[in-house]
């Protein structure tokens, strides 16, 4: 949240800046139900939606970064947590389906 806070203060970083937010604290939120789902079923299905909101927060991370609203250089640590969060969303997602 750090890094959305120091944002240049654009129409355009307001905007990425809010959906990083948005889909950033998506991906726990899911989770969270996914931790209480009632059946394997919908455990899958959240998990899919965290990995979804996930891959998301690495485009909008990236776009910062395409758009030079944010050097790139800031942002390799952010995108390095984010794919391997994905990689670990993924993983559990592939074998809940298996």
């Amino acid at each position: 949240m750090r890094t959305i806070s120091a944002l240049p203060q654009s129409r355009e970083a307001n905007v990425i800046g809010h959906q990083v937010l948005r889909s950033g604290t998506s991906i726990g939120a899911n989770y969270a139900e996914a931790d209480s789902a009632r059946s394997r079923a919908e455990f899958a299905a959240k998990v899919g939606d965290s990995l979804k909101e996930a891959s998301e927060t690495v485009y909008w991370l990236e776009l910062l970064a395409e758009a030079e609203i944010v050097d790139p250089a800031k942002l390799t640590e952010l995108l390095k947590e984010a794919g391997e969060l994905k990689s670990i969303l993924a993983s559990i997602y592939n074998k809940t389906k298996a």
